[in-house]
């Protein structure tokens, strides 16, 4: 599974407009737009979970520096996530 990271987001861009851009360079197993957890508003990035590799680097060039809906994509590879601390002290 080849994770892809989607930057510069508009607000208005739906996780279904997301799907449809990536479909068009191959087989597409899911789309999240990352969202506020207080307002619910898009924030402005999201990831496209492609099964094949080559597919999903094709379509990373391809998107990357597209505009959709009045914004540049930027488009990449996703890092894994880091480890988080709860930000307190330990004892």
């Amino acid at each position: 599974m080849f994770r892809i990271y989607v930057g510069n987001l508009s607000f208005q861009t739906t996780e279904q407009a997301l799907n449809d851009l990536f479909a068009e360079h191959g087989q597409v197993n899911s789309v999240a737009i990352i969202t506020d957890r207080i307002t619910g508003r898009s924030r402005g990035f999201g990831f496209v979970e492609m099964p094949d590799d080559t597919e999903a680097k094709a379509a990373m060039g391809a998107v990357d520096g597209t505009e959709v809906d009045g914004r540049t994509l930027k488009v990449n590879e996703a890092r894994a996530r880091e480890e988080r601390t709860s930000g307190g002290q330990r004892y």
